[in-house]
C-alpha cells in the first residue's frame, strides 16, 4: 500500500488531550468521515497490552475507510497489529534498524528538522518525511521550530514526500503554500475542534488549496 504521498494531504495525529465525553476510537472515526487521508495513532502513557487493543481496533476502523493507519515510535506494536507503516523520530530507533525490523512492504515515516536529516533518512529507508514544527506549538512541548525556507529547501532535497506539522490550523495553513509541502500533519486543529468531521472537511480543502491539488 505505498501510495505514500497521496497519505500526505490532511495526516491526523492523535491525541487524548480532547476526549471530552467521547472515546478516541469515536473522535478517529469523525475525523475519518471529515475526510482525512492518514491516521497516526501516538500513544504516550498507555501499557502495551492497552496499546496494543486500541491499535488493533483503529487499525480496523482505518480500513473500513480505506485510510493509511499509522503507529508512532513503537516498531513492535506496529508490527503485531499488521499497521499500514510507523512513524519515527530522531530520538528513537534508527531509520535503518526501523526498516530492517518492518521490511519493505510497511511505510516508514521519520521526523527531521534539518536538510542532513532529511537527506539521510531518505539514504536509511524513509518513505516519508514529518517537519516541524512550522509554527509554535503546545502540543510538542520539546518542538524545535523550523522555518519555512529550511522546509522548502527539505522538500527540495529529497524525493520521498513532506509532510509539515506543528502549529498548523486553519488560519495559518495558507503561509506554507510555495514550501513544495505535500500536506499537512495536524494534532489539535483536529482533535480539539468542536466538530470534526466538519473541521476536517474544511482542513482539507484549504490543504489542497495550500498544495495547488489538482
Amino acid at each position: 500500500m505505498k501510495n505514500v504521498k497521496e497519505m500526505m494531504l490532511l495526516y491526523a495525529v492523535t491525541d487524548r488531550t480532547w476526549l471530552k465525553d467521547e472515546t478516541l476510537y469515536q473522535q478517529v472515526e469523525k475525523a475519518l468521515k471529515g475526510g482525512v487521508t492518514c491516521i497516526q495513532l501516538r500513544e504516550k502513557r498507555q501499557d502495551e497490552s492497552e496499546f496494543l487493543k486500541e491499535a488493533h481496533e483503529i487499525h480496523e476502523l482505518c480500513q473500513t475507510y480505506s485510510v493509511p493507519f499509522i503507529i508512532n515510535d513503537n516498531v513492535n506494536i506496529a508490527i503485531a497489529c499488521q499497521a499500514d507503516g510507523v512513524h519515527i523520530g530522531q530520538d528513537d530507533m534508527s531509520c535503518q534498524k526501523a526498516r530492517q525490523l518492518i521490511g519493505d512492504d510497511m511505510i516508514l515515516g521519520v521526523s527531521c528538522q534539518t536538510v542532513e536529516q532529511a537527506i539521510q533518512a531518505q539514504k536509511d529507508g524513509a518513505d516519508y518525511l514529518g517537519v516541524g514544527a512550522v509554527f509554535p506549538t503546545d502540543t510538542k512541548s520539546d518542538a524545535i521550530e523550523v522555518n519555512h525556507q529550511t522546509l522548502k529547501d527539505i522538500c527540495q532535497s529529497v524525493d520521498i514526500p513532506v509532510v509539515a506539522i506543528g502549529g498548523i490550523n486553519k488560519q495559518n495553513i495558507l503561509e506554507l503554500k510555495g514550501t513544495d509541502v505535500d500536506g499537512v500533519a495536524l494534532v489539535s486543529a483536529i482533535f480539539a475542534a468542536n466538530d470534526i468531521q466538519s473541521e476536517c472537511q474544511e482542513l482539507k480543502q484549504l490543504s489542497m488549496e495550500m498544495i495547488q491539488y489538482d
